[in-house]
């Protein structure tokens, strides 16, 4: 596991002992890992950086309400099916129709790409914010996650040669199946401790001031403690400093009021929660008075 550790920190991911073992796990066992964590806190992070450890390609598919298996897993050619047929036509030809329902005119989506990836190496599939997702889409992966495989009416069962290393992703909009979690070892990603969170900010923003960091990763954790909407994460931390960064700023109390106003959208993403920032002063902010 320290190789692992290793490669990820080489990989600029910041990972701590639960997750490096829960990786760790999914790729030895190997099983899926299904990560589930506020949203920013580093989950898709986890997937990437861990195809770029490996280094093996990640293959990505990004669910959202009313995703279908055609779009994650396969669909057909139909216009280059219909140019064959037409082509069949010219030379006074006729096809079969197992002549037009053949790999040739298969689009691979993400789930059948990752499975006939040819290695060596399995590659990463990122099957991210799954419960976004509708529970029928959910239930089509149990046999992707149990046996590696899917099955092509077509075509019949295509089983990896190289089972992909599978990580879910789930920000809890609702609750995935029972089926689904017992395929699955489990993980939940917590926001960081700020000195924690302070070395993955730098690893992101390697330009900025440690000062402003260790500030910026301090004034998020005291917005985290109000009733906000959206909680900012770690990757709007990132945004925030980078931005401060950009404007040339060291750190936190040496920026104007009205710059430090101005550059909040970079972290906070409602109305209604600038307007509760703002309303506690950059004093509080900064950690320089309280409100």
């Amino acid at each position: 596991m320290d190789s692992l550790i290793g490669a990820l920190d080489a990989a600029d991911y910041v990972v701590d002992p639960g997750l490096a073992t829960a990786l760790f796990l999914a790729v030895r066992l190997p099983q899926p890992v299904l990560l589930e964590g506020e949203p920013g806190v580093g989950k898709t992070e986890a997937a990437k950086a861990l195809a770029r450890a490996l280094d093996t390609p990640l293959v990505r598919l990004q669910c959202y309400e009313g995703i279908d298996a055609a779009e994650a897993l396969y669909e057909w050619n139909y216009p280059r099916q219909l140019l064959a047929i037409r082509m069949a036509e010219a030379r006074d030809e006729r096809l079969a129709e197992n002549d037009l329902f053949t790999r040739d005119y298969l689009l691979r989506r993400p789930l059948l790409a990752a499975l006939e990836h040819p290695g060596p190496r399995p590659a990463v599939l990122l099957i991210d914010e799954l419960d976004r997702a509708d529970d029928d889409f959910e239930a089509f992966t149990f046999e992707l996650l149990a046996e590696a495989a899917v099955t092509i009416p077509e075509l019949g069962t295509v089983t990896a040669v190289h089972p992909p290393i599978v990580v879910l992703t789930s920000n809890r909009t609702r609750d995935l199946h029972d089926a689904l979690k017992r395929r699955c070892l489990y993980h939940w990603i917590d926001y960081p401790a700020p000195d924690r969170a302070a070395e993955i900010v730098r690893r992101r923003v390697p330009d900025s001031a440690l000062p402003l960091t260790l500030d910026a990763t301090a004034a998020v954790v005291r917005m985290r403690g109000l009733d906000l909407e959206k909680p900012p994460g770690i990757a709007e931390t990132v945004d925030w400093v980078a931005a401060l960064t950009l404007l040339g700023v060291p750190r936190l109390d040496a920026v104007p009021a009205e710059l430090a106003v101005t550059t909040l959208g970079s972290v906070l993403k409602s109305r209604e929660d600038l307007e509760l920032v703002r309303a506690k002063g950059l004093g509080w902010l900064t950690g320089s008075s309280r409100a």
